[in-house]
Parts: structure tokens; sequence; C-alpha cells
């Protein structure tokens, strides 16, 4: 698993219009053109979102 980083700008509205996520809490593993795989900043534990286009 790769370490993550801070969101950008829109990542940070995809984070937030997601299922609702807190933004404070979640990393971005990484970004491909379908899908943000983010990381839980304490648990570590995985969540991903589909882009939607």
């Amino acid at each position: 698993m790769k370490q993550g980083k801070r969101p950008t700008k829109k990542q940070k509205i995809m984070i937030t219009a997601a299922k609702g996520l807190v933004l404070e809490n979640w990393l971005v593993e990484r970004e491909t053109p379908t899908q943000l795989v983010l990381i839980h900043r304490k648990s570590g534990k995985p969540k991903t979102i589909s882009k939607g286009a």
C-alpha cells in the first residue's frame, strides 16, 4: 500500500460529494481515470470512490 497524499482542490470536492465523507480524515493513495482510492488517516483502511465519468 502506498503512502497517502493530501488531496487537491478537485479531489476535495469529489471526497465531500461522495458518501458524505469527512474531508479531514482522508488521504489520496492514487487516482485513475475512473476512480479515486482513499486511505483513512487514523485506521489506514482504504475506500474507493467512482468518478462517474
